[in-house]
């Protein structure tokens, strides 16, 4: 799996609180490092999350959910469930609407990394190696 590095996120999140406003900073790095990691979790040398889809979903409710940064949470996560799943060449079509709900839905509570899985799964095009590694 394709992946984004600490130092990167924090850029991306940069970027987009300049773009679409709020608060820059961090409010707990080890949990945003944790969120980064946690698609990545084995249990006895077997990955927690077998398919890209479902590491991909584990590191957006983290990242939503960890409120590791200031302000902007939500929208990191939604954007970074984009750039890696464009990353691991899985292609997904959507509406803004839809992410916004998506990413409002997992900040109050009413959806889990399953329902992220559910959500990408019903919205991919293509992928190149989709639910399976």
């Amino acid at each position: 799996m394709k992946t984004i590095s600490l130092s990167q996120i924090l850029s991306f999140h940069e970027k987009i609180v300049l773009s679409t406003g709020g608060s820059s900073g961090v409010k707990d790095i080890k949990l945003i490092e944790s969120a980064l990691n946690r698609g990545l979790a084995t249990f006895d040398g077997n990955y927690l999350y077998e398919s890209l889809e479902l590491k991909i979903a584990a590191i957006t409710h983290s990242l939503i959910s960890n409120h590791g940064f200031v302000d902007g949470n939500k929208r990191v996560g939604v954007s970074v469930m984009l750039l890696l799943l464009n990353l691991n060449r899985i292609e997904i079509n959507y509406s803004q609407e839809e992410l916004i709900n998506l990413g409002l839905s997992v900040a109050s509570g009413v959806k889990n990394e399953k329902d992220i899985f559910s959500w990408i799964k019903n919205h991919v095009i293509k992928s190149s190696d989709s639910l399976t590694s």
